[in-house]
């Protein structure tokens, strides 16, 4: 069997098994036939379908405000001939590995053109051509902002344990010099009691001898 006829077949039971959620239309788009088109519509990556009908042939996503594809968006269409990424503001930082993965998986001169938006040193670049390391050099300054507020929180508990930490040990204290200055009173109250039962008791002993 073909690499066409098993892509028609897998298609097939796409739609046969596929249910109402392979066919249906996604929000925010319209549907022509096998061309699904999601451009111009202000879109940002968050906004974009889960998922795209099993017959989308043709998918437009253009002059949107995408930055990035989630992953695996574009992994499930057979049908999949063409697709238009252009006049979106593309971030090439971690976010851009998997597009940049399957615009080198498709054909030799059938990418879309799809250029990098940010960071600055990478502004223009063809996604399909960046390489590994350049694309994870951008990763570093997420990761830096990231560990730096991990730092922050960390600092912060810190202070907090600090401060709860010297309350128990006031509270100990002053726990304790209550309990001294209790036990002193209560040692007063039994020796002043002793002392009365004495001035009581001695002028009885005396008139009875």
């Amino acid at each position: 069997m073909s690499l066409l006829r098993m892509k028609e077949f897998h298609l097939l039971c796409l739609l046969i098994f596929g249910g109402r959620s392979s066919l249906a239309c996604p929000q925010h788009c319209t549907c022509q036939g096998s061309q699904v088109d999601c451009s111009a519509r202000s879109l940002v990556s968050a906004q974009l379908p889960s998922v795209f009908p099993a017959y989308t042939a043709e998918l437009r996503l253009h002059n949107n405000r995408l930055t990035t594809l989630p992953n695996g968006l574009l992994d499930h269409l057979p049908a999949l001939r063409q697709v238009s990424l252009h006049s979106n503001p593309w971030a090439c930082d971690c976010g851009v590995l998997y597009l940049r993965a399957w615009l080198r998986r498709q054909p030799a001169g059938s990418q879309p053109h799809v250029n990098c938006s940010s960071p600055p040193r990478l502004r223009g670049r063809l996604v399909e051509y960046l390489t590994e390391e350049e694309v994870l050099d951008s990763c570093h300054y997420w990761y830096c902002d990231l560990a730096m507020i991990s730092q922050a929180f960390l600092f912060v508990f810190v202070l907090v344990q600090v401060a709860l930490l010297a309350a128990v040990i006031v509270f100990l204290k002053k726990f304790e010099r209550l309990s001294k200055e209790a036990k002193r009173t209560e040692e007063e109250s039994l020796t002043a009691g002793e002392a009365n039962r004495k001035s009581v008791h001695l002028p009885l002993n005396e008139w009875s001898s």
